[in-house]
């Protein structure tokens, strides 16, 4: 008989394995599914492009965000993290993905950009070698591939990693465009996440409610010729950390 829960962590591992395996895109046991879709670098997917996001050009050129330290959640092939160390940022950028960490080295080298990528769990920044305050966190396409449960880990990351006064910039499904739009529970009952979840804003408000909303938007439709990488069915949203506040919120992972 076991009874071995006893921490939200504890919980949290539970919650994980409630679904296939197959549907498993966040932990360390999905690194091998990753593997597989970027091994083929010929393969017409739209992020492969060694471009940057339209709305991280936008908030540079703007100066809603400036150099500092950075920290790209789920870098894939390094696009954003190569963008961001050509302008001065001192880039961290983790990946679960060996196939793709060497695929951003490589353009990172191609560049002449100094970034420090690492392979494994991006909750578990430590063992990654990898420590905040960030001043900035990217993520481009993470977090609609977490299930429900993992949000208490990505705000306990951000509790950890988000300097005061410092920046998260999200792009995520957005529903009516791409990705499931079930409610949290069904996906635990068919055991898997549908290839992504769809946000709503309201939605995507409520889940970052500690922090100061500076914009979310479509991402704006980038054709084949433009330097930038847009897709509409995306949300593009940048929050600020109340400079208040200090990293090490009550959160537990």
């Amino acid at each position: 008989m076991d009874r071995n829960i006893r921490t939200v962590d504890d919980v949290l591992k539970l919650l994980d394995g409630l679904f296939a395996p197959e549907a498993d895109r966040w932990t360390a046991d999905g690194a091998g599914w990753w593997d597989g879709f970027y091994t083929d670098r010929s393969k017409p997917v739209p992020f492969f492009v060694a471009k940057p996001d339209e709305n991280l050009v936008s908030y540079l050129d703007r100066s809603l965000i400036t150099p500092g330290r950075a920290l790209d959640l789920g870098c894939g092939p390094g696009r954003n993290a190569v963008h961001l160390a050509s302008l001065g940022f001192q880039v961290d950028a983790v990946d679960l993905s060996p196939t793709a960490i060497s695929w951003a080295e490589e353009r990172a080298r191609e560049a002449g950009a100094d970034i420090r990528f690492r392979c494994g769990d991006a909750f578990a920044l430590a063992e990654a070698e990898l420590v905040g305050p960030y001043d900035l966190i990217y993520d481009s396409g993470c977090f609609h591939h977490l299930p429900p449960h993992r949000r208490v880990s990505y705000l306990a990351l951000l509790d950890r990693a988000l300097a005061p006064g410092g920046h998260l910039a999200l792009t995520c499904f957005a529903a009516g465009g791409m990705g499931s739009e079930l409610p949290d529970a069904e996906f635990y009952r068919q055991s898997g996440l549908h290839g992504g979840l769809a946000y709503t804003p309201e939605s995507l408000r409520r889940i970052f409610s500690d922090l100061t909303e500076v914009e979310l938007r479509r991402m704006q439709d980038e054709p084949p010729g433009s330097p930038y990488f847009g897709e509409p069915f995306l949300w593009t949203a940048l929050f600020r950390r109340d400079a208040q506040t200090s990293p090490g919120g009550s959160r537990t992972e």
